[in-house]
Formats: C-alpha cells, sequence, structure tokens
C-alpha cells in the first residue's frame, strides 16, 4: 500500500538512495491558492541537518511540481511532484548488505519480497515520510481556507515531559528552539539530553502531542471509519511510531462522573464544558479541539556493537557507520501535522458527499 486516502489521496514513490522520491496527489480541490514559500518551509522543517542534534545528511529538499497548478492555484487534477536526493553516501551501508539490523525492517522486507535495497533501508527508510509533508503542505492550504489549524510539538524525550494540558503552553514558542517543545526551559533540558545521547552513540525516543482547532463537528464514521481509527492509522504509519492515545487516552484513574464532557448552551451554539474526549465521541467529531499523542520508538540505528545474524542465519555482528538521527521527534513534528492534516481534510470532503447524498 502506497496511497493514502479516501478522496485526498498521497501516492508517495522513492528510496532512500535512489534518484528522487516523490509522489501524485489525487482528489486535491481545485482553486486552492499554492503558496509555495510555506510547502517548502514545511519540508524545511522536517529536512536532515537542519541542527546539531539531527542527522547531518544535507539534503536541499527543494520541491519540484510536475502538475496539476496552474497560475498559483490546484486545477483539481492530479498534482505530480518530486525532490531529489543529492547527498547519498551508499558506501555507509556496504558493510549492511548481507546483515539483519536490529529492531530495522532488514528481515520482514526481505520475508515480505525476498530482495531489499540495503542502502539506507531503501523504502522503509523515514526519508520517504518527504512526500507526506509535501501532501501535508496542500491540505493545510486547503484547511486554511476553513480556518482550520494544526500545530504539534514535542511534548517528552526520554524521561523530560510537559506536565501541563497542551491549552497551558504559548505554542507560538514551538519553532523558537531545536527540539521543537513549546517550554523553553523543557526544551533546553531534552536537547542536553539527545546532545548526551548522542555523544554515546546512543538514541532516544519520546511523545509528540498534536493539536486541531477549528474541526467542525461531524466529521467521521460511527462504526468503521471512526476519526480516531482514520488519525491513529495515520499516525502508526509513521516510521517509528509505537503508540497512539487521543483525548484522555491512557489516563483511566478516574471515574464517569469526573470525565464526562456535559454539553452546554454557548451563546447559541452546543459546546461541552471539558474536552476528556479528545474533540471525537463516537468516532465523529464534535467541535472542539482535537488532540491526540503519538510515541515514537529510540531510532533503531545506533553506532554501537549488537549482536545479530545474516541472511544465511549465522551468528555475526554489526557497527552501524553513516549519519543517523539520535533522536527523531524534532523532524517528525511536521509529518504529525503532515498525516493530520490530510486526514481531517479527507474526512471533510467525505462529510461533504455524504451531505450531498441527503
Amino acid at each position: 500500500m502506497n496511497t493514502y486516502g479516501n478522496i485526498f489521496r498521497l501516492t508517495s514513490y522513492g528510496e532512500s538512495h535512489g534518484a528522487a522520491i516523490g509522489g501524485v496527489i489525487d482528489g486535491c480541490p481545485s482553486g486552492i491558492d499554492v503558496d509555495m514559500e510555506f510547502i517548502q518551509n514545511e519540508l524545511n522543517r522536517r529536512r536532515p541537518g537542519q541542527s546539531k542534534i539531527t542527522t547531518p545528511r544535507k539534503e536541499a529538499d527543494e520541491i519540484e511540481f510536475l502538475s496539476g497548478i496552474y497560475d498559483g492555484k490546484t486545477t483539481g487534477t492530479p498534482i505530480g511532484f518530486l525532490i531529489r536526493n543529492s547527498n547519498q553516501h551508499s558506501s555507509d551501508y556496504d558493510n549492511l548488505k548481507d546483515i539483519y539490523r536490529p529492531s530495522h525492517a532488514d528481515y520482514t522486507y526481505s520475508q515480505k519480497y525476498g530482495i531489499r535495497d540495503h542502502r539506507g533501508g531503501g523504502r522503509s527508510s523515514a526519508r520517504e515520510t518527504i512526500a507526506r509533508c509535501v501532501g501535508g503542505a496542500l491540505a493545510k492550504l486547503a484547511l486554511r481556507q476553513l480556518n482550520i489549524d494544526i500545530k504539534a510539538f514535542t511534548s517528552q524525550a526520554g524521561p523530560i515531559k510537559l506536565e501541563k494540558n497542551y491549552d497551558q503552553y504559548d505554542l507560538s514558542l514551538i519553532e523558537s528552539n531545536e527540539v521543537r517543545c513549546p517550554d523553553p526551559e523543557k526544551a533546553a533540558e531534552m536537547i542536553s539530553l539527545i546532545e548526551e545521547v548522542k555523544s554515546k552513540g546512543d538514541t532516544i525516543g519520546g511523545v509528540i502531542t498534536c493539536v486541531v482547532k477549528g474541526t467542525p463537528a461531524g466529521l467521521g464514521e460511527p462504526v468503521f471509519g471512526k476519526l480516531h481509527a482514520a488519525l491513529g492509522n495515520a499516525m502508526l504509519g509513521i516510521n517509528a511510531v509505537k503508540g497512539f492515545e487521543y483525548g484522555d487516552g491512557f489516563d483511566v484513574n478516574h471515574r464517569g462522573s469526573e470525565v464526562n464532557d456535559v454539553f452546554y448552551n454557548d451563546k447559541g451554539k452546543i459546546s461541552t464544558r471539558t474536552n476528556h474526549s479528545g474533540g471525537i465521541q463516537g468516532g465523529i467529531s464534535n467541535g472542539q479541539d482535537i488532540y491526540f499523542r503519538v510515541a515514537f520508538k529510540p531510532v533503531a540505528t545506533i553506532l554501537m556493537h549488537q549482536d545479530t545474524v545474516n541472511k544465511d542465519g549465522e551468528n555475526t555482528y554489526l557497527k552501524a557507520r553513516g549519519r543517523h538521527d539520535a533522536c527523531v521527534l524534532p523532524r517528525a513534528v511536521p509529518i504529525v501535522e503532515a498525516m493530520a492534516a490530510m486526514t481531517i481534510l479527507d474526512y471533510f470532503l467525505l462529510s461533504k458527499i455524504n451531505k450531498a447524498l441527503l
């Protein structure tokens, strides 16, 4: 499956050390103003080599649109694009050609396809996510016209985490530091931890929180196709993601009388006094903020000695070389936003079709 979405659909292609990463976006509404500076900035937020706590691989990540845009607007036809790879160090992976790296997709890819591209993980590389950021950027531009805003941020790195709810932080500070955390003091602690881990050749994981504001009530399906299930599917399809929760999620130390979201009339509009549900009830958005958290494991590539086996099942060892992230969180923030944007826009378009059939 290389295609995501129902109506707004992204099909991506390419490998980490191939000629390019690219995609085709189908189902994008026509007439959307294409802000090229905004789209390039979204790619820059994901780009490698942007700070001392990310991989030093240098890629310009410049977007080239091939179709579907005319006179600065989307035409409603398929939008083709590509981002050329220019800074591959394929030789860094020569020693891994016949070895299965721990916690990577090497073994499973070999079992599924009988062949694998060992250079940077090939198709399983997180470099593929750049195509998602293009789709997400276009989705954001469409959602902007609907006054729907999406922001994600690092809320935990290893044991260091934000203690307050998202609405108690100034989210305009997210881009003010390398780790993309809205709490400057916690951000400094997270950066120090990542630097320490990196100096030892190790890696660390954490959590990204995402908030969607302005979503209208009524998006999602009551049985299959629940909105939170779609968001979970989107997030769990991101490299290194191990968990997803929305609303109060796994905070189960409360009784129903404490966490039920009571409805009230807010100047002629139905609202809720609390938002423990995370903006989704019965699989359908209720008009409140949608918020969720995404857990990322430590990056599997560590620059340390590890025991493993080769393709013949013989015991061996490896020590990875090359340029790798010690923590994926800073560069994963725009990816989480992109997948959320594509999901919300897709479900908005589905909702329009449902209403048209009534």
